[in-house]
């Protein structure tokens, strides 16, 4: 099954109740999770959490509340990894309490608190949410500390994060990272008109030349392009797994509604209407490369979106305490199996050891 359709399926709708505890007015009151008291049981909660003011959809699941507990920042904006998680990400919950979220403006959030009409998001705002909820968690399962995990879209706003409040964060872990606009619109264009000419493939160099080289002032433009690089991406990458699919909570037509009108409401405000969207905002290296925690960055070697020679040179310039590169010789931005497998070995073996140090 190619990767858009499994985001196509990935939609969201609420539990038909949300457990009480789970929805905190302050966090500074919040409870610790019954399965962190006495022994450590197994973790297992989805709910809304009161987050900048909105109810924000959380869950939490892992084999013992003494586990790390890992924050998924997911990409798109608008493409909440919470309906494939189990099915992804499931045999994480042996070494860590896998924590995913729903972003503002997308997925559960959207139909719970959709935004007032006019509301635009912003990466500062939701950055202070992602930190928010982290503070949350290290209260709600008892750590001093949670690992920062963020791809694509996801990975713009965990180094925002993580510069803005890096005593939350054992780790940054980022995979197709972006890094800033307009020089990864430009390297990816120029990339990928390349490759159009050496396959003489004149419908996507017809498309590629009607819009022109970015940054672009029409929303458009930007999906026409990532519709190419996933076909181009498509033909050196492993396909991601058959069995990767939403759970079934996620699938009705209720759910159907809500995750397709956030996805459209999170592009918007991604690319904006004449281009002046989040996108164009974002420049991690406006914020310097210094990091007050190990940072990790896995790379797909096909990443045509968000090439890695980019992300390779922000790496380089990097100063944190530990940092590690990994690039897969047959991945692309989108995730894959070999993703999956090599950031569970860097979670594993680079990231568990730092949540044991005192």
């Amino acid at each position: 099954m190619a990767w858009a359709t499994l985001w196509a399926l990935a939609v969201a709708t609420p539990y038909a109740q949300a457990a009480a505890d789970n929805v905190a007015g302050s966090h500074a009151g919040v409870t610790l999770d019954p399965a962190c008291k006495g022994t450590p049981g197994k973790v297992e909660s989805a709910g809304f959490v009161h987050i900048g003011g909105i109810e924000q959809w959380v869950t939490a699941k892992g084999d013992s509340c003494a586990n790390p507990v890992i924050l998924f920042i997911s990409g798109g904006p608008g493409n909440p990894l919470s309906p494939l998680s189990d099915s992804m990400y499931g045999s994480w919950s042996r070494d860590f309490i896998v924590v995913q979220w729903d972003q503002r403006g997308a997925g559960m959030t959207y139909g719970r608190s959709p935004p007032a009409e006019g509301e635009t998001l912003t990466i500062e705002r939701m950055a202070k949410d992602g930190n928010e909820l982290a503070d949350y968690l290290t209260k709600r399962y008892g750590k001093r500390k949670v690992i920062l995990w963020g791809s694509s879209w996801g990975s713009i706003l965990g180094v925002y994060m993580a510069k803005t409040r890096p005593d939350l964060f054992y780790a940054y872990v980022g995979t197709s990272q972006v890094v800033d606009e307009p020089v990864t619109q430009a390297e990816s264009y120029k990339k990928l008109l390349a490759l159009a000419e050496a396959a003489n493939d004149r419908a996507s160099l017809d498309v590629l030349k009607q819009v022109g080289m970015p940054p672009w002032t029409d929303p458009r433009s930007f999906g026409k392009v990532r519709r190419i690089i996933r076909v181009y991406e498509s033909k050196v990458t492993t396909p991601p797994p058959a069995s990767w699919k939403p759970a079934p909570e996620y699938t009705t037509p209720k759910a159907t509604e809500d995750y397709t009108n956030g996805e459209d409401y999170s592009f918007i405000n991604f690319v904006g209407m004449h281009g002046d969207g989040m996108l164009a905002h974002a420049n991690l290296r406006a914020l310097g490369t210094d990091f007050a925690m190990p940072v990790f960055l896995i790379e797909g070697k096909h990443d045509l979106l968000a090439p890695p020679e980019v992300a390779r040179r922000y790496y380089d310039d990097i100063k944190a305490p530990k940092k590690g590169w990994v690039l897969l010789e047959h991945s692309g931005h989108d995730p894959n199996q070999d993703v999956i497998d090599a950031e569970y070995k860097v979670l594993r073996e680079q990231v568990l050891p730092l949540t044991r140090e005192k």
